[in-house]
């Protein structure tokens, strides 16, 4: 008789023994999606917009249960502390992978207690000054601000937007004054009222302030344009090559989670994503739906730990 290997083998003794694995059945009942941040917040609406067809896809409840606080590193905590099982997932983003260098002592690992399942969406945020600054085109600011080392105020909320100054100042070679505010609407108004010159909010957020003629855009920090405003370049395009600070929303599981039930998960969720209701609430935003394979989104995530580790450490911030 031959060998029997792997997973031949193990199919084989659960049948022989009557046993059905318990993926077999999944889902069983209700499933949470942790979102690490507030109501409201772009994590908040990227899951809400997905729910009720994911929910359909899995033929069960998905329930989304905010856990705010510590730039997302409470929920992220509890999810990656929770069964591997299918029923707990974790929709993290950037914050995390930059977490990950920014605090000395986190109660998870994001690389190592998690498992990718898909991801979900991508953005940009966007360069934008007041329009009083004497700078249409990034190579402009970046001329004035060498002409003013550090008398150029920023306006940032979040570590994020911080590292994303923080990289503008280190690759351009520019020295300007970060100023953090409490979140994205009180940077936005301290650069509106021009008590900022320069920000990064989030590419939705600046839209209707750039048409209303109140900030100047100059630059989009992802890879690639934004659908949004396809006329505004990235920042590497306009001189600054290798510049890229995307924020991104995906599905992740605790660590040990059997693959079936990840697969599972990873074509309810892209399903989800591919339904006409769904890509209607993502147009309503400059969010773009993605969908990634597990795979892609695993070596992203390590790649973007591994981008802001460097940024943290040649610029010698921490949090703790």
């Amino acid at each position: 008789m031959e060998k029997l290997e792997g997973c031949g083998f193990i199919a084989v003794l659960i049948a022989l023994a009557g046993i059905t694995p318990t993926w077999a059945q999944y889902p069983a009942k209700a499933i949470r999606v942790i979102v690490p941040f507030p109501a409201g917040s772009a994590n908040d609406q990227v899951a809400r917009f997905i729910q009720p067809e994911f929910s359909a896809m899995l033929g069960r409840q998905v329930v989304i249960d905010n856990r705010a606080g510590a730039a997302g590193n409470i929920g992220a905590e509890m999810a990656a502390q929770s069964p591997p099982d299918g029923y707990t997932l974790m929709l993290g983003n950037i914050a995390h992978a930059v977490s990950a260098t920014l605090y000395s002592k986190l109660g998870y690992d994001l690389v190592r207690d998690f498992a990718p399942v898909t991801l979900l969406a991508s953005g940009s945020f966007t360069l934008a000054v007041h329009p009083s600054l004497p700078a249409r085109s990034v190579k402009e600011l970046i001329a004035f601000a060498k002409k003013r080392p550090d008398e150029i105020n920023v306006a940032t909320s979040g570590a994020a937007i911080q590292l994303a100054a923080k990289m503008l100042n280190s690759m351009a070679g520019i020295r300007m004054t970060e100023v953090n505010y409490k979140g994205t609407p009180q940077a936005i108004t301290a650069l509106i009222s021009g008590e900022a010159s320069v920000g990064f909010p989030a590419t939705s957020s600046a839209v209707p302030h750039i048409r209303a003629g109140k900030l100047r855009a100059l630059a989009v920090t992802g890879a690639q344009r934004s659908p949004v405003v396809p006329d505004i370049p990235t920042i590497a395009e306009s001189g600054v090559r290798g510049y890229e600070v995307t924020s991104w929303y995906g599905l992740m599981v605790p660590a040990g989670t059997p693959k079936e039930i990840i697969a599972r998960l990873h074509a309810a969720a892209v399903s989800a994503l591919g339904q006409a209701e769904v890509k209607k609430r993502f147009d309503s935003t400059e969010l773009e739906p993605v969908g990634s394979t597990p795979e892609q989104f695993g070596a992203y995530v390590r790649s973007e730990v591994a981008k802001w580790a460097k940024v943290i450490k040649d610029s010698g911030m921490r949090a703790d």
